[in-house]
């Protein structure tokens, strides 16, 4: 029986380039990153990614060979993109209000998102709005806008979560606010 030369193992090293006008700091396994369109930050926790910066680049290093860490670095390099591009140009989620039997009315109070006669409800219903996004509505389009990503899909599942319908066809109530446009 012959055997095969074991394959080596590839090191996980990521360089990500920090635009200009965009600052990176790195403080304690925290990142925060400012630029024209906002700010974000986010806990890195791991002890199989060494995070550093050098200049004007971030080096992300899996320390071990072991596929969790080389699978932790890149999750770690696609946030790390994330919050530079969102730094510079702010991340937007369209929303449509869909409604045929009821007219449906949308508005933002404080920091709650109303939906109300949604199906000829009485009370409305409301999404509680966490700091750092601006949602603004235009007729029947809602726009959500945020550098931080996940926070700008988060509001804009929770508003869509709201009007889901159950216990009805799906075919014949059509009425809801729906995601239709993610940001690329």
């Amino acid at each position: 029986m012959s055997t095969k030369p074991a394959t080596p193992v590839k090191e996980r090293i990521y360089l990500i380039d920090i635009p200009t006008g965009v600052q990176f700091h790195l403080e304690k396994g925290n990142i925060i990153v400012k630029g024209p369109a906002g700010q974000t930050e986010r806990p890195f926790p791991s002890k199989n990614v060494d995070i550093h910066l050098d200049g004007n680049k971030v080096h992300v290093k899996a320390k071990g060979k072991s596929a969790d860490s080389r699978m932790i670095a890149g999750t770690f390099n696609s946030h790390i993109k994330n919050m530079l591009a969102g730094a510079q140009k702010p991340f937007i989620f369209k929303l449509k209000v869909v409604f045929t039997h009821f007219p449906v009315t949308v508005s933002v109070v404080g920091s709650e998102f109303l939906v109300q006669n949604f199906l000829g409800e009485k009370k409305a219903r409301k999404v509680k709005l966490p700091a750092g996004a601006k949602v603004s509505i235009h007729g029947e389009f809602v726009d959500i806008e945020s550098a931080d990503l996940e926070l700008a899909g988060k509001i804009a599942s929770l508003i869509e979560r709201s009007t889901r319908i159950t216990n009805r066809d799906r075919r014949v109530f059509q009425d809801g606010i729906y995601i239709i446009q993610k940001p690329k």
